[in-house]
């Protein structure tokens, strides 16, 4: 083959990669900011200009086919003519909280909407979002024809903004009102959140194609960043990814969806027809930083603290729920601090239980996966504290698995790019036979990375993690057994 491109368009930034279609190599990439925003609120046209910026010097010059991936639950709502009706909405958008809750009881409780679409109601959501168009700019919520997200828009105006619009089962499955588990839309959602129906666009396969641009480059299905970062970092059944971010979130890959009536579980679509439930945290690196400033240093200083101390913390268990939490389900707690002795009140015992109980919450999120039959038998540790010695040192025992910490590089690029190179091998009938009558996707090289064994401490981190369990258990009777 030749060449190809995936382009990332997060948050902040247009990242993009150019890649050996067969090797997945990279020859080169470009970067550029996007044009500072405040709030939750983005003029769409600010993520063109950023996308041209990044591509400019010529850096797409012989690419044959792009994928695109872009940040989710964004909301580009467009009126009959298919131009925004308003600024996009993007991210946990807080404003949003009080719609999720009245369309969770509009429809029957969490218990239902994990039914239909294997998601509960949250503030990103795309369903939600409409909703609270509806309650808070009416006017603007009536003129809605069609809606999109970041890497639909984007694919559709690289394309030239043709009558067809696409998007993929990743997306899709981040909206709302989209199923995995039937792979088919709900459109008495969209209707029960906005009002009145709207054009959804057409849902693609893994390897598809949304068209040609006028100089005849391919553009794939393209897909939401989670799902695009877990193709680049080339995940597969038996993987699970914890993502260390102020929050966290725990993903594997799984050949079918899972619906959780308690909604503690997402279910998303992956990017290669399989499925990728998610539980997320609300604690992760936030108490790190809370802790390091507590004490006076830095996630690097904390990390040497943490290493003086031994595992389990001198009897000390740390409670995570700082902002509250969603794994388990304690929205109103706090954190907290137990066992204390005057011998375990030193500053390295608590750097070690800020370590641990990060950890040990994430690892109640895997434990959610694992009872529902997720097979787990490597994390993949992603985030700047992944880096940290005491996190690396504490994870493998607590996770109760090897952990593989990835060298930073652009996944989220290079899975689209990934994505681009198995489009066009079908469009061009040059793709392998993945079984099943499925079309293999490029067998590009896992990911550069360090691997850690549980190893013979295995014991005492079994020891530590029941300690903690203990400790919640007691603090939070049946936080874990909630009914939908």
């Amino acid at each position: 083959m030749g060449i190809v491109a995936g382009l990332d368009s997060s948050s902040q930034s247009t990242r993009i990669v150019v890649c050996d279609a067969d090797t997945g190599a990279v020859i080169r990439q470009g970067y550029a900011p996007h044009p500072v925003e405040k709030g939750p609120e983005v003029d769409p046209q600010a993520w063109l200009m950023s996308l041209g910026e990044a591509a400019g010097n010529g850096l797409l010059e012989g690419v044959q086919a792009i994928g695109v991936s872009a940040q989710q639950h964004g909301l580009v709502a467009l009126d009959a003519e298919g131009n925004p009706v308003r600024p996009a909405l993007v991210g946990n958008d807080r404003r949003a909280q009080s719609a999720a809750a009245d369309l969770m009881d509009a429809l029957g409780g969490r218990a239902a909407w994990a039914e239909a679409v294997g998601a509960v109601p949250q503030a990103q959501h795309l369903v939600t979002k409409m909703r609270w168009l509806v309650r808070n700019e009416p006017a603007q919520a009536a003129r809605i024809a069609e809606v999109m997200q970041p890497h639909d828009w984007l694919a559709w105006q690289l394309l030239g903004r043709p009558a067809r619009r696409t998007t993929d089962r990743g997306g899709a499955s981040a909206t709302g009102f989209w199923s995995a588990a039937t792979g088919a839309y709900r459109p008495d959602l969209v209707e029960l959140a906005l009002g009145h129906q709207v054009r959804l666009p057409e849902v693609l396969g893994p390897s598809g194609t949304a068209g040609f641009t006028p100089e005849g480059l391919l553009i794939s299905a393209g897909t939401g960043e989670t799902m695009a970062a877990a193709f680049g970092l080339g995940v597969g059944v038996g993987d699970a990814v914890v993502s260390l971010g102020a929050s966290g979130s725990v993903f594997a890959i799984h050949e079918e969806a899972l619906v959780d009536p308690t909604g503690t579980i997402t279910s998303f679509a992956d990017a290669t027809g399989r499925h990728l439930p998610v539980v997320h945290t609300t604690n992760a690196v936030r108490v790190l930083r809370g802790t390091a400033e507590m004490l006076g240093t830095d996630l690097a200083g904390l990390s040497e603290l943490a290493l003086k101390s031994s595992p389990g913390a001198y009897g000390m268990v740390l409670l995570p729920y700082l902002e509250g939490e969603r794994t388990p389900h304690l929205p109103h707690t706090a954190g907290s601090l137990h066992g204390m002795r005057r011998e375990s009140m030193k500053p390295e015992h608590l750097a070690r239980a800020a370590v641990e109980g990060m950890l040990c919450g994430l690892a109640d999120a895997l434990e959610v996966l694992r009872s529902r039959g997720v097979t787990v038998r490597r994390v993949f540790l992603l985030g700047a504290a992944a880096e940290l010695g005491a996190v690396q040192a504490a994870a493998p025992g607590l996770f109760g698995a090897q952990v593989v910490v990835p060298q930073p590089a652009e996944y989220a690029a290079l899975g689209a790019a990934r994505q681009a190179a198995w489009a066009w091998q079908v469009a061009h009938g040059t793709a392998g036979d993945g079984g099943a009558g499925q079309p293999e996707p490029p067998r590009w090289p896992a990911a550069a990375s360090q691997v850690f064994e549980p190893g013979d401490e295995l014991p005492v981190w079994q020891a530590v993690r029941q300690q903690y369990t203990a400790v919640r258990d007691e603090a939070h009777p049946g936080a874990f057994q909630r009914e939908g």
